[in-house]
């Protein structure tokens, strides 16, 4: 749990946004209530929330007005609970058909609900959708190291946790920060990419490594291969192959066989 999570709770029934923010308050996270789309709006756009919870707004299809803003905007990657009306209600406050086919939430729940589960619920998604890809970075340059850390600090899904200037620094930060993905220079002072991939694949598999090299010869990326890492990013290549790397290794994937990004 993160006390630094914020919720906003968009639902025009008092009581069940009263209790909910009670529930999610006890977790340590910071909530923030409105009870209509406009209100909604601007509280989104003056505090970025971690996650939406889109309960019943009134008139009916204010609150798929207001998840049609929410994609259609900068907030388009925000996790969205949607709450919709009792069954008896949703033919005059719940989500109509039309905007239940256009609808790709996080979840979605039908009202009533006790709030202690629900918040369970929110805190295990919170969980996931807000999880970094950890990154070491190895460069015996440091404005190279500075160049990826900037890039990678806007990035909301990653973080730099370590850098190291040769391989032997590498294998060891590795072991004492327990990285996802490991960005790996090959040309470097004493122990060079090559030689600590291998090392880094041996003895923590838990670790992926992606060689970061402006020596993108076949031969480099074919012993990067044998070395056991899962991909090989030329430097000169653009930064966006760079992110899709680093969120495949992230996730797991990559093929030892690997080619050129």
């Amino acid at each position: 749990m993160d006390a630094d999570f914020r919720v906003l709770i968009a639902d025009d029934e008092p009581d069940f946004a009263g209790a909910l923010e009670v529930a999610l308050a006890a977790r340590g996270y910071q909530v923030v209530t409105a009870r209509d789309r406009v209100a909604a709006q601007a509280r989104i756009s003056f505090g970025r929330p971690d996650l939406v919870v889109l309960g019943t707004l009134a008139p009916r299809g204010e609150a798929f007005l207001l998840y049609r803003w929410l994609k259609e905007s900068k907030f388009a990657d925000l996790p969205i609970v949607v709450i919709d009306a009792p069954q008896e209600k949703q033919l005059t406050r719940g989500w109509t058909r039309e905007e239940g086919f256009q609808l790709e939430s996080d979840d979605y729940l039908v009202k009533p609900l006790d709030p202690l589960p629900l918040a369970r619920r929110i805190e295990k998604l919170l969980d996931r959708a807000t999880r970094r890809i950890r990154v070491l970075v190895v460069d015996d340059h440091p404005l190279v190291r500075d160049g990826i850390r900037a890039l990678l600090y806007l990035q909301t899904d990653m973080e730099v946790v370590g850098e190291a200037a040769n391989g032997e620094e590498a294998v060891a930060e590795v072991h004492r920060l327990a990285p996802d993905v490991v960005l790996m220079d090959l040309v470097m002072p004493g122990m060079d990419g090559l030689e600590a991939t291998r090392r880094i694949c041996r003895e923590c598999q838990h670790t992926r490594v992606l060689v970061l090299s402006q020596y993108s010869e076949e031969s480099n990326v074919v012993a990067s291969s044998r070395a056991g890492a899962r991909g090989f990013i030329p430097k000169e290549s653009a930064s966006s192959q760079l992110l899709a790397a680093i969120r495949a290794a992230g996730q797991g994937k990559g093929d030892p066989a690997l080619v050129p990004c």
